[in-house]
């Protein structure tokens, strides 16, 4: 009795199916995806933006600011005081060095307003600021 069961428990751990090589392709691809995604950031608010006919789309804006139109600015879908756009602004230049700025301002949005931000922007050493607008 005791042959019958030894081979039949023999059987059974022969007969099992390795998943490692799956599990380590799986993980692989997992990374690949993860690395190679792209992440869009947002403002966080919509704006109406001013038309203008010489509006052309930059590509390399990382750095986004808006300001609506009650004059707040929001930087990464929070609201920020006026004194903390310069660290904000350091903070994500320093994440990313290559990158611009890019002010959505509302058409209700006094000038005021904007040029405080370009100044804070370009006290925190990004000198490329670029102002959002709509194409007609």
């Amino acid at each position: 009795m005791r042959r019958i069961l030894a081979r039949v428990t023999a059987e059974e751990d022969e007969s099992a199916i390795d998943i490692t090589p799956m599990l380590d392709i799986v993980f692989i691809m997992l990374i690949f995806f993860i690395v190679t995604a792209t992440f869009v950031k947002e403002a966080g608010i919509d704006v109406n933006r001013p038309d203008a006919a010489t509006a052309v789309k930059q590509e390399t804006a990382n750095i986004l600011i808006a300001i609506d139109a009650n004059n707040e600015i929001w930087i990464d879908r929070r609201r920020v005081d006026f004194r903390s756009v310069r660290p904000n602004v350091e903070r994500l230049h320093a994440e990313n060095p290559q990158g611009s700025v890019v002010i959505q301002a509302d058409k209700d949005s006094t000038t005021e307003t904007l040029i405080k931000v370009i100044d804070a922007s370009r006290s925190a050493g990004v000198f490329n600021v670029a102002i959002a607008a709509q194409e007609p």
